[in-house]
């Protein structure tokens, strides 16, 4: 953005958050939000999601597709509930998106368990998946009793 400033740094909690002056209009836009990556939930989303992206990749079949997809597609979701709700400044729409953070982790752990029974995954891939799936919901119940509020 040319001509665009830095303000002074935004405090959330104990997480520093950067914003900038948009030229048009003054308003204010969220340039870099860093305060995301500090969030345990977050964390153990991305770390499903690439185990997730890896293990399907690696182990790819014609007719492991749809379930593949699905558990691409389930993963993705996780991490980016987690960080839309964090972004959303609210409680309320951040527990929405948590909610639907949560449900995503179950439809990831369901789709997971199908494919080491299909046996389109083995048991040491799916294990760390499943893992990290009930760390992610561990975290998860930890940031729906307090989510993150810009401002506060």
């Amino acid at each position: 953005m040319r001509g665009a400033q830095l303000l002074p740094m935004q405090q959330r909690g104990p997480y520093p958050l950067k914003w900038v002056r948009h030229e048009a209009g003054g308003e204010r836009i969220m340039a870099v939000c860093e305060a995301i990556k500090t969030l345990v939930a977050w964390k153990r989303a991305h770390e499903a999601l690439l185990l997730a992206l890896r293990a399907t990749h690696a182990a790819y079949h014609p007719r492991a597709k749809n379930l593949f997809d699905q558990l691409r597609r389930a993963t993705i979701s996780i991490e980016a509930n987690i960080a839309e709700g964090d972004a959303l400044n609210t409680p309320g729409l951040c527990r929405r998106h948590l909610r639907i953070a949560i449900g995503s982790a179950a439809e990831a752990e369901t789709l997971a368990r199908a494919a080491a029974e299909l046996g389109y995954l083995d048991e040491d891939t799916v294990r760390p998946l499943l893992k990290v799936f009930d760390a992610t919901l561990g975290a998860w119940h930890g940031l729906r009793r307090s989510p993150p509020v810009i401002g506060k």
